[in-house]
Order: C-alpha cells, then sequence, then structure tokens
C-alpha cells in the first residue's frame, strides 16, 4: 500500500509526489511489491511534469533505509522534520504560541 499526495517544489516550481507510507505485509516482502509501488509513483510523478518524489523514513528503520537506498534515493541531511501537536497545536491555533506561554 502506498498513500501519497501531490505537492509542490517552491525551488523547482514544479508539481511533485510526495509518499506519506509504504506499507507491504511482511509475508510479501522482499518480492519486488514495494519496489512496484514506488515505481508506480515515480511513473506518476513523470505523468504530471513533477520534479521529485519525496518521503521520510525513521533513522532507526534501517531495512527500509537500505532498500530505498537500492533504488537511488538520496539522504536529505540538511533538513531537520518539524511538527506541532497535541497541546501546542491547539495552542497555536489560538495564537498561544510558546513565545507567548512562556515569555521566551
Amino acid at each position: 500500500m502506498a498513500m501519497y499526495f501531490n505537492n509542490y517544489s517552491t525551488w523547482r516550481s514544479k508539481p511533485g509526489v510526495y509518499l506519506e507510507d509504504l506499507y507491504v505485509r511482511p509475508q510479501y516482502r522482499k518480492r519486488g511489491y514495494g519496489k512496484m509501488l514506488i515505481q508506480a509513483l515515480a511513473q506518476e510523478c513523470c505523468r504530471i511534469g513533477g520534479a521529485r518524489l519525496d518521503w521520510t523514513c525513521l533513522r532507526w528503520n534501517t531495512p527500509s533505509l537500505e532498500f530505498y537506498d537500492s533504488l537511488g534515493a538520496k539522504r536529505q541531511e540538511d533538513w531537520v522534520g518539524l511538527r506541532v501537536d497535541g497541546q501546542d497545536l491547539e495552542d497555536l491555533a489560538l495564537g498561544k504560541t510558546k513565545v507567548l506561554r512562556d515569555g521566551v
């Protein structure tokens, strides 16, 4: 299963595809299904005139990272993932940022 959505690269001024989740059931792994799914996303990206296919992977997920490396994916070491969730998300929606809350 590949869950994805279209995105847009402001760096390249072109659309792209972002892979949110890739999952192959354990009993079907190492049979080429993951590669076929990512290949289909690459085809979709090319079809829309996209500049790139992006996704993230947890650092500890070595088998997946090795799989992605084998496909020619390049790790984006310069980028930092960011998230706001839980109470911080609710506070931000109300304009109560950490700076205002903590007086920092």
